[in-house]
């Protein structure tokens, strides 16, 4: 599986410059899209996290600005030009809930007991970059299985969702996509 953007730095509607109908709190909520190609047969569930290790010097820890899991392929768009490529559209973050309930997202950093946000529309969505001290890399990674992961519920840790993945029987990790937000 490879995923792409169209672009190598993380524009601004999905950032820290957001305008302010694409924030809730003061955070970037409306997710960028990206595109999910080559995937085995085998396949037929997403996961993703999208992290930021640049964030350790200044927070003491990595922070997570999104994870999703069991997303089922068959419910996303395919690209007309291959048949096995997908495209996660721009604020799928929101719509996602209502378009594929079975689906779920997990917790990011803002609901970390060090932040102390409470929104669910914040803590259990997309966070977008907001990288307070200089530029900072991105990491976009994703996971396909055959089979739903059993024990996520809406509002899972990253770790459960490494564990679960950890020890599912067929799964196939991408090479994580790096992007750059700016400060």
């Amino acid at each position: 599986m490879d995923i792409s953007t169209d672009f190598t730095t993380i524009p601004s509607n999905f950032a820290k410059d957001a305008p302010n109908e694409n924030k809730v709190d003061g955070v970037p909520v409306v997710s960028f899209p990206f595109y999910v190609n080559n995937l085995p047969d085998f396949v037929h569930y997403l996961h993703w996290r999208f992290v930021d290790d640049d964030a350790i010097p200044v927070c003491g820890f990595q922070w997570i600005h999104w994870t999703v899991a069991n997303l089922p392929v068959e419910s996303l768009m395919f690209d007309f030009n291959d048949s096995r490529a997908l495209q996660i559209p721009q604020d799928f973050s929101r719509t996602m809930p209502t378009m594929i309930p079975e689906a779920v997202q997990g917790r990011n950093s803002q609901a970390s007991r060090f932040v102390g946000c409470t929104n669910p529309a914040v803590t259990m969505r997309y966070n977008g970059p907001q990288p307070p001290d200089k530029d900072h890399d991105y990491m976009l990674e994703v996971f396909g299985t055959q089979e739903p992961l059993k024990n996520l519920k809406e509002g899972f840790y990253l770790n459960e969702l490494i564990n679960e993945i950890r020890h599912c029987k067929s799964y196939v990790d991408v090479n994580g996509l790096y992007l750059r937000g700016e400060a």
